[in-house]
């Protein structure tokens, strides 16, 4: 049969990124509370493409996922990158994997149980070298400090989500990001709520007060006593309660 994806192509384009998209996958990730957790992932797999070939083989890409499949992590993301570019002859492959994580957590005062969502990535890249980064979604509950100074009572209140990616020498906890960011906010979001729980949750969050700008500064103050972080990134939305429009600051480590 004829082979059309190795066919020649003569407009001398080189394509930076040739792939397959979304591929929705079980995977099998570190948990710190009870040693691993099942999810599914959206994965996408990339290499580059020389400008004399016309196609890539995207079966391959499929296939190369199939081979680890149960050991995609972050520890195999070095081997299947390889095998990426082994397979396709390709100079660059890049490996991104986005799944939700559930953690369970205490509501406040009535301990009550409940199941939080958190959206987590783990992307990696084979050039010359090789970079890793992970990242993590955490909602959170943001008062104004503005409209609590000038309010005679009360003051605006919203859910926001902080979005942090980090590089790291070595092995890091999604649980320890995510706290670190939990604690940089008026308050935490959580999935059940009794009434003496929320108000814990709205008291809490009033005398803790946090524009995006100290949620983004929070965060990274924390982030950057850590050595073991070398970079990241963080940005912080608030979806406004009163404007017709959201807020949003963001900050970045650079890679030292």
């Amino acid at each position: 049969m004829i082979d059309v994806q190795n066919q020649r192509d003569y407009r001398h384009q080189e394509i930076h990124k040739v792939g397959v998209k979304d591929i929705r996958y079980p995977i099998v990730v570190l948990d710190k509370a009870n040693g691993f957790q099942p999810t599914v992932a959206s994965i996408n797999m990339y290499v580059d493409l020389p400008h004399r070939f016309r196609g890539t083989h995207m079966s391959r890409f499929v296939e190369i996922l199939n081979k680890y499949r149960g050991q995609i992590a972050l520890e195999t993301f070095s081997k299947i990158l390889a095998e990426m570019k082994q397979r396709l002859n390709a100079k660059t492959a890049h490996l991104e994997v986005e799944f939700s994580y559930f953690i369970e957590k205490k509501a406040p005062v009535s301990g009550a149980k409940g199941l939080m969502e958190y959206i987590c990535r783990f992307c990696g890249s084979s050039n010359e070298k090789e970079d890793f980064y992970m990242g993590v979604k955490v909602p959170i509950t943001t008062v104004c400090p503005c409209s609590r100074e000038i309010s005679d009572f009360g003051a605006h209140n919203q859910r926001g989500m902080v979005t942090v990616h980090v590089r790291f020498r070595k092995f890091i906890w999604i649980e320890d990001i995510i706290q670190t960011i939990e604690e940089s906010a008026s308050c935490e979001v959580y999935s059940i709520l009794k009434r003496p729980d929320e108000k814990v949750v709205t008291e809490r969050a009033y005398n803790n007060p946090r524009f995006v700008e100290d949620v983004v500064r929070e965060v990274a103050s924390k982030l950057t006593l850590d050595p073991n972080i070398t970079w990241f990134t963080v940005e912080s939305e608030n979806f406004e309660s009163i404007h017709n429009h959201n807020a949003y600051a963001y900050v970045e480590k650079e890679n030292p």
